[in-house]
């Protein structure tokens, strides 16, 4: 993967056929962000991503013909706009292949796709301590100021 640039990455959708690819993935992002979730979750997780009925979707970057980064995204409406929000929820890049550019391929195909579907806005949530990512976000959108709060059920 040496010396790999922007135009040797290829983004495309998921294919059923990239489940085995995929979930290793998966698991570093969760690993990443010090979560585990159940098979169940997981399973059910892929399951949407292939189901073009559902809200949720997901691309992958390849280089080299090997899967070397993972985008999730998911269409809800807004009391704010007509278009849909498009919620850029998990964005992964194997460890190996960082610092090439996938990261910002993988979000430039989110506003593509975003843009194609109608949608008003793509927005995500990086953790604070997630420093080296912000470097890239940073350069590609603008921070909204807002502070999440949650509650867990």
């Amino acid at each position: 993967m040496a010396g790999a640039s922007q135009s040797n990455i290829v983004i495309r959708p998921f294919q059923a056929e990239d489940r085995a690819a995929w979930e290793p993935l998966w698991q570093g992002y969760l690993t990443f962000y010090k979560a585990s979730l159940s098979a169940e979750v997981t399973d059910t997780t892929w399951r949407r991503l292939l189901d073009p009925a559902e809200p949720m979707q997901g691309l992958v970057a390849l280089l080299g013909g090997e899967i070397v980064g993972i985008v999730h995204t998911v269409y809800h409406r807004s009391t704010w706009t007509i278009g849909d929000y498009c919620y850029l929820q998990d964005l992964f890049i194997s460890e190996a292949a960082r610092g090439r550019g996938i990261g910002r391929s993988l979000i430039e195909a989110v506003y593509e796709r975003a843009r194609a579907n109608g949608a008003s806005r793509v927005y995500w949530l990086t953790h604070e301590s997630n420093t080296s990512a912000q470097g890239l976000y940073d350069k590609v959108a603008a921070r909204s100021g807002f502070i999440q709060y949650r509650q867990m059920f």
